[in-house]
């Protein structure tokens, strides 16, 4: 079962396209290393906005992806 949860996003490194994720509502869920679609621009990417998380896999955490990004 797939599943997309909102998260604020906590950092973001453009050379590797990747982002750490704070899961919204649980202030232990931080996701570090979340690989980023390269269909957002990297200028959005902007510390303290909302983003969309995609988890192919609910029970494995290390396989997510960040599909959005808004203010």
């Amino acid at each position: 079962m797939i599943d997309i949860r909102k998260g604020i996003l906590k950092a973001w490194n453009a050379g590797t396209y990747k982002a750490d994720v704070q899961i919204t509502g649980s202030l232990a869920a931080w996701l570090p290393s979340v690989p980023v679609s390269r269909a957002l621009e990297s200028d959005d990417m902007v510390v303290g906005r909302s983003v969309a998380v995609l988890f192919p896999d609910p029970s494995n955490p290390d396989d997510c992806v960040v599909l959005a990004v808004w203010t």
